[in-house]
């Protein structure tokens, strides 16, 4: 992703700036989704796995990437809490 684009990112509700997953937090919440144990913030279960996502830095939230776009929409993001295996720090 553009790093451009990613400094001026931020959450839509929290206004809090993000950044992009590592490689151990992408594959946390991708065998999350496989395990079908991952909703977004509205309530709709998560049942593709991400290939890139975006994170707020106080590691609340998770947007998906499609195809290079940013998905900043409020009702589709993911919240960490729900991911009993996310790692602590990245």
């Amino acid at each position: 992703m553009d790093k451009r684009l990613l400094d001026i990112l931020c959450c839509p509700v929290s206004k809090t700036p993000v950044r992009q997953l590592v490689r151990g937090e992408l594959e946390a919440v991708n065998t999350a989704i496989e395990r079908g144990e991952v909703d977004t913030v509205a309530g709709t279960p998560v049942r593709d796995r991400l290939g890139e996502g975006l994170i707020t830095i106080d590691r609340k939230v998770i947007y998906r990437v499609d195809d290079g776009i940013p998905v900043m929409l409020p009702e589709e993001g993911i919240g960490t809490v729900q991911l009993k295996d996310f790692p602590a720090a990245a």
